[in-house]
C-alpha cells in the first residue's frame, strides 16, 4: 500500500476527466482498507471504485481510496443453483464472463456494463429487463466509522430503480467489500423480450439460445449503440429514464403519439430518456469536446479534452430542453462531484 500525491485520475474514471487527487491510495485487502480508515477521518476520504458512474468536476482535495479488492469464490452449490461471491474490485464485465464460462445464469443481460462489482448494488445496475436485485443474495460492507463488517440482505438493500439504501439512508457510511449472487445452473430462465435481443437472435438463426448467446447479443447491441469508454470518454447512460403517471403520458401522446413507454404499474410508466433527448433535437449535439452521443442520446461523451464542468453544463442544457418541450424532469444517473 503506497500513498501517492498529485495523482491524475484520468485513467480511473470512464469519462477520462483529467483531475488530480491530492493523495491517492489503492487498497488490495480489507486489512489495508481498515488501516487507511483508522488513520484518516471519514470526511477526508473519497472512495473510488471502477469510476464508471461518476463525473468529476474538480480536483479532489480529499484522500482518494481506490478499492482494488480481488477474488471470485463459489460459496454454495446445488444441482440447480449456485451462490457466487465476487470481491468489490473485480471488473464487472469480466465477472459476468466468468459466470458465463461456468454456465452460471442470471447475469448475461448485464454484459458489458462498465465498472466494478462493488458499485453494482449501490446503483442497482440494470439493462435489458434485468437488475441486480433479481440475482442479488447479499453483500458485505465495512462501516467507515466502526470498521465492522456487516451483511446486507436483499431486503436490507431496499433496491429501487437505480436506487438502494447505499444511495439514501446509508450513503457515505459503508464501503461494499464483496457481493454474492444467486445464479442458476443448467435450468436457466431467459429474458429476451427487452430491447432487440429477440430480433438479434432471430437474425443469427438461434432458436434455442443459451446464456452465452444472450450475452453475445447484448454485447453486440451495446457495441452498436454505445461508445467504448476506452475510445470515447463516457459513463454509459447519463440520465435515468423518467417515470411519469399514465395521465401525463396520455397528455403527451396527444402531441407525440409515437412516444414509447414501458408500463411500471397500474398508475405509472417509464419513458426512455434517450427518446426525449433525441426528440428535443440534441442527439449528436456538441459544445466543444462535450457532446451528446450521435447514436445514443442518453449518453454524454468527452471527445478528448472536455472538463467535468463542460459535461455538467451540457447535461443541464439537456435537462432544460427536455423540460421545456415535454414538462418532464430527467435526472442524472451518474454521481457528480
Amino acid at each position: 500500500m503506497q500513498i501517492q500525491t498529485g495523482t491524475s485520475l484520468k485513467d480511473y474514471n470512464t469519462f477520462g476527466i483529467d483531475v488530480k487527487a491530492k493523495k491517492f491510495i489503492s487498497v488490495e485487502t480489507i486489512e489495508e482498507l481498515k488501516t487507511v480508515l483508522q488513520n484518516s477521518y471519514a470526511s477526508e476520504l473519497f472512495i473510488l471504485g471502477g469510476g464508471s458512474n461518476m463525473l468529476l468536476t474538480q480536483d479532489v482535495e480529499k484522500t482518494v481510496v481506490h478499492i482494488n479488492l480481488q477474488g471470485i469464490n463459489i460459496q454454495k452449490e446445488t444441482e440447480d443453483k449456485v451462490l457466487v461471491k465476487a470481491m468489490a474490485g473485480e471488473n464487472w464485465h469480466q465477472f459476468v464472463l466468468f459466470c458465463i464460462d461456468n454456465d452460471f445464469g442470471g447475469l448475461e443481460n448485464l454484459s458489458l456494463i462498465p465498472g466494478n462489482v462493488g458499485t453494482a448494488p449501490i446503483q442497482n445496475i440494470g439493462a435489458y429487463g434485468v437488475e441486480i436485485k433479481d440475482v442479488f443474495e447479499e453483500c458485505t460492507a465495512l462501516n467507515i466509522q466502526t470498521l465492522e463488517l456487516k451483511k446486507f440482505s436483499l431486503d436490507d438493500c431496499r433496491f429501487g430503480y437505480r436506487e438502494s439504501v447505499f444511495k439514501n439512508e446509508e450513503k457515505g457510511k459503508y464501503i461494499i467489500t464483496d457481493v454474492t449472487f444467486r445464479l442458476t445452473k443448467g435450468n436457466h430462465r431467459f429474458n429476451t423480450s427487452y430491447g432487440s435481443i429477440d430480433s438479434f437472435l432471430e437474425e443469427k438463426g438461434v432458436s434455442e439460445p443459451g446464456i452465452r448467446d444472450i450475452s453475445d447479443a447484448v454485447i453486440s447491441i451495446r457495441q452498436s449503440k454505445l461508445p467504448d469508454p476506452r475510445e470515447l470518454g463516457n459513463s454509459g447512460s447519463f440520465f435515468k429514464n423518467p417515470i411519469v403517471t399514465k395521465t401525463k403520458l396520455e397528455e403527451l401522446q396527444e402531441i407525440y403519439p409515437e412516444m414509447p413507454f414501458y408500463t411500471m404499474d397500474e398508475e405509472t410508466v417509464k419513458i426512455p430518456a434517450g427518446w426525449l433527448i433525441d426528440r428535443a433535437g440534441l442527439k449528436g449535439y456538441r459544445e466543444g469536446d462535450a457532446g451528446v452521443h450521435k447514436k445514443q442520446a442518453l449518453v454524454l461523451v468527452n471527445y478528448g479534452s472536455a472538463s467535468g464542468e463542460d459535461i455538467l453544463r451540457l447535461s443541464r442544457k439537456v435537462q432544460e430542453k427536455v423540460y421545456d418541450l415535454f414538462g418532464i424532469k430527467i435526472l442524472p444517473e451518474v454521481n457528480i462531484f
